[in-house]
């Protein structure tokens, strides 16, 4: 009896402090998140300042090499919104016909879709023109903030939350969320390499995503924990058919 007590104590001790990790850290985020984008917003379009974006600009010359550049492009090319949103679908299907976890395969279509109608929004509000010095084809519309970074940043992030909750060994989890975290910023310094953005904008979007995908997940949570709130006093209410 006492070793039961004991395993639920200990049970409930680590859910409380899984939870303040989890809570402070979501609110670390979001708050560095939202100060260092409209830090950068200010930056560029308050005080009209490129010192920043120029200085990285000359800081990847170094690095440029051809074998350099072909990883750069490959890159690229997972960042952009049709790998993103085949990404997505598949990510869907597995949650749906093999993991049969409904309110996941739900969740990833409402942050993609409205991370990809922000960034829109978002591009057109602040209308920055592309770099005028691309290293390879120049990339058409706007450049404020990067949608590969913000794309990027919402769809791994995502991952990333799940593998958090999934119960795996700490180890294997600090890795996988380690190479994601890494991957996501290697697809934003793609883009400045390939002087397809700026510095400023892939940080901007690594920032919005960050957003986006705590806000996102926070309210899709409470629409879940509702619709279940909502739906079992339902089922145990019904009356037992006759047969």
């Amino acid at each position: 009896m006492f070793r039961g007590i004991k395993k639920i104590y200990r049970r409930t001790i680590a859910g409380v402090m899984l939870f303040t990790a989890e809570t402070l850290l979501t609110v670390l985020l979001f708050l560095s998140s939202w100060i260092a984008f409209l830090a950068i917003a200010k930056y560029i379009f308050l005080d009209k300042k490129e010192d920043f974006d120029q200085a990285a600009f000359t800081f990847l010359e170094s690095f440029i090499h051809d074998n350099v550049t072909n990883i750069m492009l490959f890159l690229s090319v997972i960042g952009n919104y049709q790998v993103m949103i085949a990404a997505n679908l598949l990510l869907i299907c597995y949650f749906l016909f093999i993991r049969k976890h409904r309110w996941y395969s739900i969740k990833i279509p409402a942050i993609s879709l409205s991370s990809l109608l922000l960034m829109s929004i978002l591009k057109m509000l602040f209308n920055r023109p592309r770099p005028l010095i691309p290293l390879m084809e120049p990339a058409r519309g706007l450049s404020f903030p990067s949608g590969h970074a913000m794309m990027s940043a919402t769809f791994f992030g995502l991952i990333i939350y799940f593998i958090f909750r999934k119960e795996i060994n700490s180890r294997l989890k600090i890795l996988i969320i380690s190479f994601l975290v890494i991957f996501i910023l290697s697809i934003g310094i793609s883009r400045i390499y390939l002087r397809v953005h700026y510095a400023s904008d892939v940080i901007a979007g690594l920032c919005m995503g960050v957003i986006w995908l705590t806000i996102a997940i926070k309210v899709l949570n409470k629409i879940e924990l509702y619709s279940k709130r909502e739906i079992q006093p339902a089922i145990e209410q019904a009356p037992e058919t006759v047969a």
